[in-house]
């Protein structure tokens, strides 16, 4: 068996008032998520929870993420989360606010025996 890349999704989130990265970044998981219904492990035969996902948050101030309020976002699952430089911040024309986007890439592996696959691997 060996794991296996089996889903790639992109997500954005936006925080409108306050400039806040763990809210944008939430958003942008959930993004990622409610695009789509996937049921690879049932599919496979495996727990929900054998699902290896990798997440990687682009936003500013990456530094200030609370990356296990991201990984509380996913209902199952084995989560990371890691942040780097990204996203965008649009301040308010009067310089007190600004609006934070943050983007948001979700990986999901399984560990999947090499001929379950058949020529994908």
């Amino acid at each position: 068996m060996s794991l296996k890349r089996m889903v790639l999704q992109m997500g954005q989130g936006t925080d409108i008032h306050g400039a806040d990265s763990t809210k944008a970044a939430e958003r942008a998981v959930r993004d990622a998520l409610w695009r789509n219904y996937l049921q690879i492990a049932d599919a496979l035969g495996q727990p929900r929870d054998n699902m290896v996902i990798e997440v990687t948050i682009g936003a500013p101030r990456p530094e200030t993420i609370d990356k296990a309020a991201v990984a509380a976002v996913f209902p199952y699952g084995q989560i990371t989360v890691s942040c780097q430089e990204g996203g965008l911040e649009i301040p308010t024309p009067d310089g007190d606010d600004s609006t934070l986007l943050a983007h948001a890439a979700v990986v999901v592996r399984m560990d999947v025996p090499d001929e379950a696959l058949g020529d994908a691997t």
